[in-house]
């Protein structure tokens, strides 16, 4: 298993819509950790250029993260009445964000990992990813969906806790997020599987929780978020590493996320579960914000422990989440 090739068992989260990098992986692969690429919101092109960059800067393995498509679960009426709060929306419309391509993509290219969230693939995906040599990593946030994962022959689970910044990542996102270390021992309950511990851990004392609690490995997100090597826009960055609070929203994409609470997020407390089709209406939206630095006007993901963040260069951070500062 990749994570027992790690000098450390740190894995850059997967952070689509901007902060993940092929700066960002390759810096964390080449200190020792486990780097990821989001492919969320690209399309297959685009992710096969970041794969081939990334492999041309480094030697270390590395993963790529997929967004699981799923049904349509939007009342038409009440989307409606979301999109005429919205000052000039994008078309909310409902896709599959490229699943298709970038299933073949990740069969040609073979990455180390594939992560998935929003759901589990389908067993047939899942068995042509591991004969094709590539771990499958199911992102999980109670015990049910850890069991599902296992069954159709998920490598590994990502286990989720509500500390987390940005989206829900396990299958159903309407049921009550669940503590990290109190999920890790649920998960350690119904299966065998390597659990890859992710929520709120910003520090190498947090970490050594998680792996007490058994987690084979510690995923950050929030902590990567100020190193240099990210995309992090500069309104966002301002923020993080404040007391600005967190909470969760459906405001931005329709699916539940966590994020520094902004103006958006107050002043539409009431958005549907309507993923992709509110993402895709607020997209300019939120687009026009980040060229403005309008922090107050697009989404701010964070965890709860962003307080904690801190800016040095993401090698460092591996470095000080595998072990006391």
């Amino acid at each position: 298993m990749v994570l027992e090739r790690l000098k450390h068992r740190v894995v850059q989260a997967p952070m689509a819509g901007g902060p993940s990098t092929v700066e960002l992986a390759r810096a964390v692969g080449d200190a020792g950790g486990l780097g990821f690429l989001a492919a969320g919101y690209l399309k297959a092109d685009a992710v096969r250029d970041q794969i081939r960059q990334l492999r041309d800067a480094t030697g270390a393995p590395f993963g790529v993260n997929l967004f699981v498509p799923g049904p349509a679960t939007t009342n038409p009426d009440e989307l409606a009445a979301y999109i005429a709060t919205l000052e000039k929306p994008g078309e909310p419309k409902h896709d599959d964000d490229g699943w298709g391509d970038k299933m073949r993509l990740l069969l040609d290219e073979r990455p180390a990992v594939a992560s998935f969230a929003f759901g589990c693939p389908e067993i047939g995906d899942i068995s042509d990813l591991r004969r094709a040599g590539i771990e499958v990593w199911v992102t999980v946030a109670n015990a049910a969906e850890a069991r599902v994962a296992e069954a159709a022959g998920a490598t590994a689970l990502v286990v989720q806790g509500a500390e987390a910044g940005g989206h829900r990542g396990g299958f159903d996102d309407t049921a009550e997020p669940v503590g990290l270390l109190t999920l890790l021992r649920l998960a350690a309950a119904v299966t065998r599987l390597p659990l890859i511990a992710t929520g709120g851990l910003m520090d190498a004392h947090a970490v050594a929780a998680a792996r007490a609690a058994g987690a084979a490995a510690a995923q950050a997100g929030t902590a990567f978020m100020l190193a240099p090597e990210a995309g992090t826009n500069p309104a966002h960055r301002e923020l993080l590493g404040t007391n600005a609070p967190t909470a969760l929203t459906r405001a931005f994409t329709g699916r539940l996320a966590r994020g520094i609470v902004n103006r958006f997020m107050t002043e539409h407390p009431d958005a549907p579960r309507a993923y992709p089709e509110i993402h895709h209406a607020t997209a300019p939206i939120r687009a026009a914000a980040r060229e403005r630095g309008d922090a107050d006007a697009f989404n701010l993901w964070a965890g709860q422990g962003h307080a904690l963040s801190r800016e040095r260069p993401a090698g460092e951070i591996v470095r000080s989440l595998a072990r006391p500062d």
